[in-house]
């Protein structure tokens, strides 16, 4: 069977080209709420673990973004294909790992270690089945569904899969009866344990109430006797033991120190000698040893019949049980968003060649609608745009008026959309960022050693290194730390190279003369294909935040006025110059 790579995540061009992906860092997936959104698409580490790796390397190659989206909207418009894919997962163990079997099957290869790769093969089996199953009655729109239909159909047809399937499950059905193994102990005259043997292999698993049951009833307080030989008499029950962590560390680091010989008649009791001075010997290995003459011509069977299937790579159709995750465990709680009554819509991503391009309109931030699944939010929407003329905003407005929150959605819409995911917005059309690198306040424990405006420089040098044209920069009250003319005097300058550079970026400050000094810093700079800055603020309503942006000179100290005027605080208030008290 010719095998190929194939992923729904990951896609490989038609010249065979693979994109390359840089890795957001831990602070921008904080800063971005990634941490905040992922614990709410599945209650297991492993599948949350997955999910964040795969949203925190980005690609600026539209083809990956187009590619992803189209085969998320085909999951998502298709709920018996995702309940179809759920029983695989539930069937298979989640990221397995697979090809790790040494693959010569020679003679060290122990019986447990080819039992496992027998496994490994079924499920296999069990993976293109399900897969070709599910996708042969779907109507499938995209690029990489299309092609995993075309790829699990020929190796579903082809009949060396046939003969495949058929070998594995007459091999497993004389190795599956392994269920457990009896173990003897022997005491030296201290009550020492100072040998253990194995003594049977059987097809039944020990249980409390079992056919062989635990030694418990038979050597407990209320049978306080020892039996007379050691031969079964069939009173034997087992009764498992229940050690705290530390304790069954000592045991296993006791058993481990045993030394077991593979000499003796194969089939009876094969015997182990406590060695002196000797604690790393691994007991796995030596009870494969045992178990391979115990089982010696199963073990030459699994070894005839893996041979003849060691170039299958089951890796390329087992692979794409945790990518069908992916997009499952998405789909679910975008559904729940929609429930809910926010907006969602599928991105699209732009064709014009410019790597600064966006054009949003309508969009919020996902953490608002997240955190207010239940009692429906009015969500404020706006719109903005990149373009050559705004290749950065200076974000001005009130305090706790949203400017975190808009610089945060911007981001998540980026990184959702390049996910292949449904956007909250009306319509978001972009050109893929290659990372995004955001600088927000760091916590005073990192800042003990450069002071804090010394970590905000250091930081923000190393950020600008990293990005480039076809980056986004989210700067979060950056050089704030210190007196408003340093503050002002960093930033201005730190502008005029992010123009330089041409990078995507916005930057929310309370700095609001270097929003007043944009069309000074434009003249200033030479942007790259001309790019310039703009003045974005956040509209205010008299005192009321509005939480609506727009592209126009800063308000100034307005908003903190009305404040000052609802609470009485002016001057002319406070000590009651111009106030006209009613007469008496």
């Amino acid at each position: 069977m010719k095998e190929k790579k194939i992923s729904l995540l990951f896609p490989v061009k038609e010249d065979g080209t693979e994109p390359k992906y840089r890795s957001l860092s831990e602070e921008t997936i904080h800063n971005l709420g990634l941490d905040a959104i992922i614990p709410a698409l599945s209650p297991m580490e492993a599948e949350r673990s997955y999910i964040l790796r795969v949203l925190s390397h980005m690609t600026d190659d539209p083809y990956v973004a187009s590619y992803r989206s189209d085969v998320f909207e085909d999951i998502l418009n298709s709920p018996a294909l995702r309940e179809r894919i759920m029983k695989i997962l539930d069937r298979i163990k989640f990221l397995r790992e697979y090809g790790t079997f040494k693959r010569d099957y020679d003679e060290s290869a122990s019986a447990f270690e080819l039992m496992h790769r027998l496994e490994e093969i079924n499920d296999y089996i069990i993976s293109v089945e399900a897969i070709h199953e599910c996708l042969m009655d779907t109507s499938l729109k995209s690029e990489g569904l299309k092609e995993l239909k075309e790829y699990a159909d020929t190796i579903y047809n082809d009949n060396a899969f046939a003969e495949l399937k058929e070998d594995i499950s007459k091999v497993r059905a004389s190795t599956t009866d392994l269920k457990s193994i009896t173990l003897g102990v022997n005491l030296n005259p201290r009550f020492e344990a100072e040998s253990i043997g194995v003594v049977s292999i059987n097809n039944k698993p020990f249980t409390k109430s079992g056919v062989i049951g635990t030694f418990s009833d038979a050597i407990s307080s209320r049978h306080d006797h020892i039996q007379d030989g050691n031969e079964w008499n069939g009173n034997f029950k087992y009764q498992p033991i229940n050690p705290t962590q530390s304790e069954m560390t000592g045991i296993l680091e006791q058993i481990g120190r045993i030394r077991i010989a593979t000499s003796g008649p194969i089939g009876f009791l094969t015997m182990a000698s406590i060695p002196e001075g000797d604690s790393s010997v691994d007991v796995t290995r030596y009870m494969n040893r045992i178990t391979n003459h115990m089982l010696f011509l199963t073990v030459r069977k699994l070894r005839s019949v893996l041979s003849k299937y060691v170039n299958v790579t089951i890796t390329n159709i087992t692979d794409l049980i945790p990518e069908f995750m992916y997009y499952i465990r998405w789909a679910e709680y975008v559904e729940k968003v929609l429930e809910a009554g926010y907006v969602l819509r599928k991105p699209e991503v732009a064709n014009n060649g410019d790597p600064v391009f966006m054009e949003a309109h309508g969009v919020y931030n996902l953490l608002l609608a997240h955190t207010h699944l239940q009692d429906k939010l009015q969500i404020v929407r706006n719109d903005l745009v990149f373009d050559r003329d705004h290749n950065i905003y200076i974000l001005t407005g009130a305090n706790r008026g949203g400017k975190t929150t808009i610089t945060v959605a911007i981001g998540l819409l980026f990184v959702l959309a390049q996910g292949g995911l449904y956007i909250p917005g009306g319509s978001f059309k972009y050109a893929p960022a290659d990372c995004i690198y955001t600088h927000f306040p760091a916590d005073e424990d990192k800042t003990m050693d450069l002071g804090r405006l010394g970590e905000e420089c250091k930081r923000f040098k190393e950020l600008y290194n990293l990005a480039n044209g076809k980056s986004l920069l989210l700067l979060n009250e950056t050089f704030s730390t210190t007196s408003f003319e340093e503050g002002y005097y960093i930033a201005r300058d730190a502008v005029r190279a992010m123009l330089k550079k041409g990078v995507r970026t916005i930057y929310n400050t309370h700095m609001h003369k270097l929003a007043r000094d944009i069309e000074e810093i434009n003249a200033e700079s030479t942007g790259s294909y001309g790019s310039r800055a703009q003045s974005l603020i956040v509209k205010t309503d008299g005192s009321e935040r509005s939480f609506k942006i727009a592209v126009a000179p800063p308000e100034g100290m307005s908003y903190a006025e009305d404040i000052a005027r609802k609470y009485g605080v002016t001057y002319d208030m406070l000590t009651g110059y111009g106030i006209t008290h009613p007469k008496e």
